[in-house]
């Protein structure tokens, strides 16, 4: 929901720094390897319950997300590219839920349980909208140029990214905003197969 806003505000200065490190002659997929390592730090911190510092590596991992974009535009975007990117992001998702679960299973277990599965089918039916959207040639720049066809949401990377951070501001309330948060995440989900009845449903199967 404000990946959109975000997004316009940080362009100017990702596609600046993007440019700067192409120039470096770093490529994206590095950068997207490099995000994703930050992000296993991130992991690695909350097991240990410095929440302080996760909560920078989360912040730094993602910016990485953003900047991986902006050197593949200043130099060449590739499929492969675009596929470790998603993969990469989705294993980031999981692994912060997971890493609270490893920091107190018992308190957190089910919660984060619950948010890994609205994590699993919201992400299913995002990837299947991509590929159906594909399948019927269909394509949008309203998240700007991307590998596959994004749908838009009420749960999108601005809002995970949000309650990461506040997860490490706030531990202890891990599983009420777990909970909370995996509700909105089965409502996005729940709106894109609405939204796939709409678009797909006068579509025949090969």
């Amino acid at each position: 929901m404000l990946d959109g806003h975000i997004k316009r505000g940080l362009d100017p200065w990702l596609g600046r720094a993007g440019s700067a490190l192409a120039g470096h002659g770093i490529t994206a997929n590095a950068v997207t390897i490099t995000g994703f390592l930050i992000g296993l730090a991130a992991a690695v911190a909350i097991v240990l319950d410095s929440y302080i510092w996760a909560f920078v590596l989360i912040g730094v991992s993602r910016m990485c997300d953003g900047l991986d974009g902006a050197v593949a535009r200043a130099t060449q975007k590739t499929d492969f590219g675009g596929f470790l990117d998603i993969v990469l992001d989705f294993a980031f998702y999981g692994l912060i839920p997971f890493a609270f679960i490893l920091a107190d299973s018992y308190e957190n277990g089910v919660a984060g349980g619950l948010l890994l599965l609205s994590f699993y089918v919201n992400g299913a039916s995002f990837l299947a909208f991509s590929i159906m959207a594909e399948k019927r040639g269909l394509s949008t720049d309203v998240r700007g140029a991307k590998s596959l066809y994004f749908t838009t949401g009420l749960a999108e990377a601005s809002e995970t990214i949000a309650v990461f951070l506040a997860f490490c501001l706030f531990p202890h309330w891990f599983s009420e905003i777990a909970i909370c948060f995996a509700l909105v995440c089965f409502y996005t989900a729940l709106s894109r197969i609405m939204l796939a009845r709409t678009r797909f449903k006068a579509e025949r199967q090969a």
